[in-house]
């Protein structure tokens, strides 16, 4: 999973790249030629796989937002202005907007 930003003139919009489609299916390929061995492996590597790719996009994104505030070392309430703070110092051609936009959805979609 990969986020792009595109600035604007009003704010920036967040944009989730999705790969979890085809990793699934690459996935599905290796596990139809796999020995048995290999298979129970590549099974729950297929499970966890659709699972993630079964998550909404507002889930995708409070999981981004995680990880982001995560990465500044910020412990604190999700739904506080210094989340929203620490979010655009984490990514700072984030708009005002864009970053309560995305607050949103961690405070919605908790791990």
């Amino acid at each position: 999973m990969r986020f792009t930003t595109e600035p604007n003139t009003e704010h920036t919009f967040v944009l989730p790249l999705r790969d979890a489609e085809v990793i699934v299916a690459a996935l599905r390929t290796a596990l139809a030629d796999a020995s048995a061995q290999d298979r129970p492996g590549l099974e729950r590597a297929v499970a966890l796989a659709e699972n993630v790719a079964a998550q909404t996009d507002a889930q995708v994104r409070a999981r981004w937002v995680r990880a982001r505030l995560a990465s500044t070392g910020f412990t604190g309430d999700l739904a506080s202005v210094a989340a929203v703070k620490a979010l655009r110092k984490a990514e700072p051609t984030l708009s005002l907007l864009a970053a309560a936009e995305l607050q949103k959805d961690a405070v919605a979609h908790p791990e």
